[in-house]
């Protein structure tokens, strides 16, 4: 019964877009929430949290990426890269901080 009435079931209003308009919409709405300052912000806990989440279930459905050695090995080296970048970048500011005071 339940399935007869799914598959009679017709897409009505934003599920009938295609996904482009989809997205474009769902952009808009979330610049207007972070420009009323009623946005979610995640913390770096949050986040890290949902991105465990999202692998999880990707690698349940079998659909995750499976990096090889030198694969890894070169995202591992590009992390470090930007992570020594912001520390320098910090230094600087702060160096240009102190010399000014």
């Amino acid at each position: 019964m339940q399935e007869e009435l799914e598959a009679n079931r017709t897409e009505r209003g934003f599920a009938a877009m295609d996904r482009e308009k989809q997205r474009q919409i769902a952009s808009m709405g979330g610049r207007a929430a972070h420009a009323k300052g009623t946005a979610h912000e995640f913390t770096s806990q949050e986040a890290a949290a949902a991105g465990s989440k999202g692998g999880k279930a990707a690698h349940e459905r079998g659909t995750a990426h499976e990096f090889s050695r030198e694969e890894a090995a070169a995202a591992g080296r590009k992390g470090g890269q930007a992570s020594g970048t912001r520390a320098r970048l910090a230094n600087l500011a702060n160096a240009n901080v102190s010399s000014q005071n």
